[in-house]
């Protein structure tokens, strides 16, 4: 018998149908950031966040390629991964609009150690050093080594079938 399996020619599904499945799959949400050469912040949404070793410590998140943040998270040495709790929907929305001037405007947070901002109230976040990035479809894959981390359990914000939820009971 033979295992050998071949690639498909074509898809039987088009972008909307993939959207669609990928999103019955829960995941956290989170805001990564990071600080410009200017010494103003940039900050974004992100759900693509997963870990990916214990030793050393390595997560991984994705960012569109044509992101007009591409250039800053490529070029930086370091960003925080700062995982939202349940109560704070209205910042992973503030950082997920691209009209927003300023999304750090009224928004608490404090600075890592190497100045960046980490916000306050988040169930965790991960100070990373911008280990590698891997190009794959239309996206680039951003592997950090994780530096500094701090943990706050509690509820967590989840994004599925494009609504927002949480891990809390009830």
């Amino acid at each position: 018998m033979n295992t050998r399996s071949s690639r498909a020619t074509e898809r039987g599904f088009d972008s909307a149908h993939f959207r669609q499945a990928l999103s019955q799959f829960a995941t956290g949400v989170t805001v990564i950031t990071t600080r410009l050469a200017d010494g103003s912040f940039r900050g974004l949404t992100a759900s693509s966040f997963n870990s990916v070793s214990l030793d050393p410590p390595l997560v991984l998140w994705s960012l569109g390629a044509g992101a007009n943040s591409m250039p800053v998270f490529s070029g930086n040495s370091h960003y925080v991964i700062n995982i939202l709790s349940a109560g704070q929907q209205e910042l992973a929305l503030r950082f997920s609009r691209r009209t927003e001037t300023d999304p750090f405007a009224g928004v608490d947070y404090e600075l890592s150690r190497t100045g960046l901002p980490i916000l306050k109230g988040v169930a965790a976040w991960f100070e990373c050093h911008n280990r590698s990035r891997y190009p794959e479809g239309d996206h680039v894959i951003f592997v950090g080594e994780v530096e500094e981390c701090a943990v706050q359990p509690q509820a967590g914000l989840l994004f599925h079938g494009g609504r927002f939820g949480t891990t809390a009971p009830g």
